[in-house]
């Protein structure tokens, strides 16, 4: 089924959620999903619809042009159109860790995740069999303190090179600069590896067991320029106890780390997610 989707948000008033289904009504559009919010200290609606494309009267590239002009205008209105066709394309970057990794492939090789992945990108040659035997190409790129900006370069010209829509870091030990995350604004999606906030460092299933946590977690959300601060998508939690090991919380958190992070990446492909002042509204 073709499908659109169409993301809004606007000072909230009277009318708007009538305005765009009379609007999506009178050309023939049969409307599968509708949500909104709104958000009464800032004042702000925002809503997401969906409807099919097979009876709808207008063209693709004539949707946008008609809709600024009956409804958007008159509402003040920022939005934009998706549809459920070509299939987003996302790249993966990965490092050592292979759990997310593994449970991404698996997830998108049983059609669980509607989404084309034309590369993974790593800073390491581990994990290339693996990839590869999913058919899927591997880019080893290393990256060191000296040639951090000429790896980030090479890895921009093969996001353009294969149209790329947006970036998963599955756990990727390295972290993005400013310049590369202009290039994805609200489209890089990371995985944490903690209830945030909270353990940051290199080690943080260590630090847990030293504090004597009774729950871990994982975070997934958009990059930002604020290392670990950008807008989340999904959060978990799994209740842990006084005899745990540190290696029964390293498997028991990579264990979350893989749910949370798939369920952030379908909320982006669903169009799901909307981003305001730092935060998200999840439509689910």
């Amino acid at each position: 089924m073709r499908k659109a989707i169409l993301i809004i948000q606007c000072p909230d008033q009277k009318g708007i959620v009538a305005a765009v289904s009379d609007f999506l009504y009178h050309r023939g559009g049969n409307i599968l999903e509708v949500d909104q919010y709104v958000d009464h200290e800032a004042k702000r609606f925002f809503m997401r619809a969906c409807w099919e494309l097979d009876s709808f009267a207008l063209d693709r590239d004539q949707i946008l042009s008609e809709f600024e002009e009956k409804v958007a205008g008159r509402f003040e209105m920022s939005f934009t159109l998706h549809f459920n066709d070509p299939k987003i394309r996302m790249a993966i970057f990965v490092s050592k860790l292979s759990h997310c990794l593994f449970d991404i492939l698996a997830r998108h090789h049983s059609g669980q995740l509607e989404v084309d992945i034309p590369l993974v990108i790593s800073n390491h040659e581990d994990i290339r069999g693996v990839v590869e035997a999913f058919g899927i190409p591997y880019f080893h790129i290393p990256v060191s303190k000296d040639s951090k900006k000429k790896a980030e370069q090479r890895q921009l010209e093969l996001m353009r090179e294969h149209e790329i829509d947006f970036v998963v870091l599955a756990r990727y030990m390295q972290i993005i600069s400013p310049e590369f995350i202009q290039h994805f604004p609200n489209r890089i999606i990371n995985i944490h590896h903690s209830f945030l906030p909270a353990f940051v460092g290199a080690k943080p299933y260590h630090a847990a067991f030293e504090r004597g946590v009774k729950i871990i977690g994982a975070t997934a959300h958009y990059v930002t320029e604020e290392l670990d601060a950008g807008p989340i998508i999904e959060q978990e939690v799994a209740r842990v106890r006084h005899h745990n090991s540190i290696s029964e919380l390293v498997s028991i958190g990579q264990d979350v780390e893989k749910v949370v992070l798939s369920r952030a990446i379908k909320s982006h492909l669903d169009r799901k997610v909307m981003v305001f002042r730092n935060r998200t509204i999840i439509f689910y």
